[in-house]
């Protein structure tokens, strides 16, 4: 059987992404329109509705393609996996103006299937760290009664607040006294 209708353009998602993305530094989630990320990426917006339903959907393959940016692969030392992590988080976080960061964070506060969707992107993640915080409190780095979803809040919640609060930079050297504070000094 003969498909019907064009190929699919392979660099369409890409475009349409990249002018979301500006579309939200530009305007905010509230202010952003489909008809304008259409125009920016030049497709028509059946295009974009035809593989994000709606400006939420577009918004959270946003999200995700920032996400994925942040590569997590634990491997045997819970300090260096939770070290790289964080810092990753943090170069992310560096990279993306905080406008759009607090938009971002904003549109999942109001908006519930973007919310529902920011969370389920971040479980599977969340699972994975908190694997290797219980691997930490096995090789004794964190004591046995923290909570390792806590100790995940304590990681990440900082960045988030240096980001958006005070303003301060979230630097190697940041990151570095992020985990130690967390973790404990290094044993020699």
């Amino acid at each position: 059987m003969v498909g019907r209708g064009r190929p699919r353009d392979a660099g369409v998602e890409g475009r349409v992404l990249n002018a979301a993305m500006a579309e939200m530094r530009a305007r905010g989630y509230d202010g952003m329109s489909v008809d304008r990320v259409a125009e920016r990426a030049g497709v028509a917006k059946t295009t974009i509705y035809r593989r994000w339903p709606s400006k939420a959907e577009l918004v959270i393959a946003m999200i995700t393609g920032l996400r994925s940016g942040v590569p997590f692969d634990p491997g045997d030392d819970p300090r260096r996996d939770l070290t790289e992590l964080v810092t990753g988080i943090a170069a992310t976080l560096e990279a993306v103006p905080t406008t759009l960061i607090a938009d971002l964070t904003a549109a999942a506060a109001r908006e519930p299937r973007v919310g529902e969707s920011v969370r389920a992107l971040w479980a599977e993640r969340h699972a994975a760290v908190t694997a290797v915080i219980a691997q930490a409190q096995t090789d004794g780095l964190l004591p046995g009664h923290a909570d390792p979803r806590v100790v995940v809040d304590q990681l990440v919640g900082p960045l988030y607040y240096r980001l958006l609060v005070t303003g301060e930079p979230i630097d190697p050297a940041y990151v570095r006294a992020l985990v130690h504070s967390t973790l404990g000094p290094e044993q020699s």
